[in-house]
């Protein structure tokens, strides 16, 4: 049996699941006003740094999809480290993560590579960070759920609407787009910079993502925001909020859409 093995546990996210619960725990202690869904969410957009620095504001709109029991969970996330023309679907039996394996949906992997040319197979591009830090939360709140996990590289984000769309058609399946906001910033520029990012994400505006959000997964997020209905803005900080460093800040940003 074939297993998508952990490349980022101990950098990234804990090695240990008790540390993994205790950082969710943790999340999950912190009183804050978080908003309730204004309709019932098809699509999440998530945080991928360390979860010292991200978790909370991922952890947030977990927190809100773990209600809709999803059957079925498709990451999507942008390639950091490998260069492709095109994207990759981890074709493998089971995802590893600390706290015990996820099941990866292969069939439904195998139809989407035969479907869409952009689509292939290669192992290299499955060990990245943006995709599976995701996986230690869908296993806390959508422990029973298959996960497909799609990394994409040099790509136009008119090439994943078609992908993104029969995802959101499919019953019971809940799509997670990847990324992280502006990068190294100081505190007032990564504030202003990822408010385009947040405009453009609320109004469903590509333009506004176009007049210079810096999200290292503004493909993702171009291709979700263009054929969706409604969003919600979930959480946005930065790192600013756990370092203190106000000179190089990364911003992160959670939402829902439909």
């Amino acid at each position: 049996m074939s297993s998508r093995t952990m490349s980022v546990a101990g950098a990234f996210y804990p090695d240990s699941c008790s540390e993994i619960e205790r950082y969710i725990s943790k999340f999950n202690s912190i009183k804050i006003d978080t908003p309730k869904p204004k309709f019932q969410p098809k699509a999440i957009i998530s945080p991928h740094a360390g979860y010292i620095y991200s978790g909370f504001t991922a952890n947030q709109v977990y927190k809100i999809v773990a209600k809709e029991k999803f059957k079925r969970v498709v990451v999507i996330g942008p390639s950091h480290h490998f260069y492709l023309k095109g994207a990759s679907v981890a074709l493998y039996d089971n995802y590893a993560i600390p706290c015990g394996n996820l099941e990866i949906d292969i069939e439904y992997s195998k139809k989407l590579i035969e479907e869409y040319k952009l689509l292939i197979h290669i192992d290299n591009m499955h060990h990245e960070h943006s995709t599976e830090v995701q996986m230690p939360f869908i296993k806390h709140y959508l422990p029973d759920s298959k996960v497909v996990e799609i990394v994409y590289g040099d790509i136009d984000y008119k090439e994943l609407v078609p992908i993104i769309k029969k995802i959101l058609d499919e019953p019971d399946t809940l799509l997670v787009i990847s990324t992280d906001l502006s990068h190294f910033h100081n505190l007032a520029e990564a504030n202003r910079i990822d408010n385009l990012c947040i405009k453009g994400v609320e109004n469903l505006d590509i333009s506004i993502l176009n007049s210079g959000c810096e999200a290292c997964g503004l493909i993702g997020v171009k291709a979700i925001v263009s054929v969706a209905k409604e969003s919600q803005i979930i959480d946005y900080r930065t790192s600013y909020d756990a370092s203190g460093d106000s000179q190089r800040v990364v911003g992160y940003l959670s939402a829902v859409l439909r």
